[in-house]
């Protein structure tokens, strides 16, 4: 169902809001990020104009020490993608290429496709046993609050096409890593083993994906014509957005929120990441609603997350002899925080799960906090106090790396919700006198 959009003025009578809550900067955020910008391929020109709109924005908010900190990529330029079944029925398959796909020639490659219906199944098959001929890949990823689904079945996109490569393979489809039944393929980086030569690895939508598993079941052989042009490109530029909202006491370490300003090329980027850089850079605002915090509060905007994480890795190569206290981060969508999770000095934490608690946040029973891709190397790094901030993600993979991920999937009322909750937490680690460290 599609979600209902509500005037700002309208959520003061539905939400149990805190002084400024409705001011609209989330939205105002994700608002000119996905309309004066757009999509926001890593490595790309769209991501460079990116960069230079995030610095003036982050500035006219407020942000001190605003600056890009730049850093190159490997990175992926797409071409045509194209897909048809010529047999045993001629039908069009909604395709598209995996980040790091290897490049077909622009006629494509046409042969017999195998089809498995797990990734376990395709690593049973016979070394050599694709010589020819394409693969494709099957999986069962359902709905989940958490998202848990995208682990093990996203290993289908991750793991697959090098294994078939492995295998023979002259190329590779699978079904989307993604929860829809829209003809939207996900599209989503592969990797390939050091020293394997990438073989054309795509993505078609869920309803496509079904209609191959029954041509497959009718045990008549099936015939497929790939073209996949794109190329990966060494060297291209990406960087980082950092900037700050100086503290009262500036020996204190500061706290890092992140988010990623990367997208990938077939939406805009709304949900993924657009959402998150608006929810935390809203919610530092307004955790000095009151006055200046005590800790320095630094926003985080990463580059080419989409590819490989680069942005996170880059951050803590330049910062990691700066002290930081606490890292966290939102990219996963804008729907409502339902649950935290922490790995943080318990004191603290139970600050927080008692400010949660009225917006009805639950605390996690799992000991396992991640903090985020861009984020984690600093984390891994200083061994860092974290907080994660889990958002509903039972719609998530309907969206995720489609061209579905635009604006108007964001409900304002739960982009509000988010906003609401990260500066409750902000409220707290950002005035701790004390350390954070669990």
């Amino acid at each position: 169902m599609k979600p209902i959009r509500r005037s700002f003025a309208a959520l003061a009578a539905l939400l149990p809001i805190t002084a400024h809550a409705t001011d609209g900067t989330a939205w105002d955020i994700v608002s000119g990020l996905t309309t004066e910008v757009g999509p926001r391929l890593a490595g790309s020109e769209a991501e460079a104009r990116a960069r230079a709109w995030s610095v003036e924005k982050l500035k006219a908010l407020g942000f001190r020490n605003v600056r890009a900190e730049p850093f190159t990529i490997r990175g992926y330029v797409r071409g045509t993608d194209s897909a048809m079944i010529t047999a045993p029925v001629p039908q069009r398959l909604a395709v598209s290429a995996l980040g790091f796909s290897g490049a077909t020639p622009d006629k494509g490659v046409e042969g017999e496709l195998v089809y498995f219906a797990t990734l376990d199944a395709l690593k049973a098959a016979p070394a050599g046993s694709f010589k020819g001929k394409l693969a494709f890949i099957d999986h069962a990823m359902m709905p989940a609050q958490d998202g848990a689904g995208y682990g093990p079945y996203g290993n289908v996109r991750r793991q697959g096409p090098a294994i078939a490569a492995s295998k023979g393979a002259i190329g590779v489809l699978i079904r989307s890593a993604g929860t829809d039944h829209h003809r939207n393929p996900h599209t989503g980086a592969t990797n390939w083993p050091q020293g394997a030569a990438p073989i054309p690895a795509g993505a078609v939508s869920v309803p496509d994906a079904e209609l191959v598993a029954r041509l497959a079941a009718l045990g008549k052989p099936l015939r497929v014509v790939l073209a996949l042009t794109g190329k990966t490109v060494d060297g291209l530029p990406s960087g980082n957005v950092v900037g700050e909202l100086p503290g009262r006491d500036p020996s204190l370490p500061p706290i890092l929120v992140g988010c990623h300003l990367d997208s990938w090329d077939l939406g805009t980027g709304a949900i993924d990441d657009g959402a998150g850089c608006a929810i935390v850079t809203a919610a530092a605002l307004r955790a000095q609603a009151g006055g200046q915090a005590l800790r320095t509060i630094r926003v985080l905007w990463a580059g080419s997350e989409e590819l490989g994480g680069f942005g996170g890795d880059a951050y803590a190569r330049a910062h990691v002899a700066e002290p930081h206290a606490l890292a966290m981060e939102s990219d996963f969508g804008a729907d409502r925080v339902w649950r935290v999770g922490m790995r943080i000095a318990p004191a603290v934490g139970q600050r927080i799960v008692a400010a949660l608690n009225p917006m009805g946040i639950v605390p996690s029973r799992s000991s396992e906090v991640e903090g985020g891709t861009d984020v984690e190397p600093i984390i891994a790094a200083q061994k860092l106090a974290v907080v994660d901030l889990n958002q509903d993600g039972t719609r998530y993979f309907d969206l995720h790396h489609t061209p579905d991920d635009t604006l108007d999937k964001i409900d304002p009322a739960q982009l509000e919700q988010n906003v609401q909750a990260w500066t409750e937490v902000l409220k707290i680690v950002a005035n701790e006198p004390g350390s954070l460290a669990p």
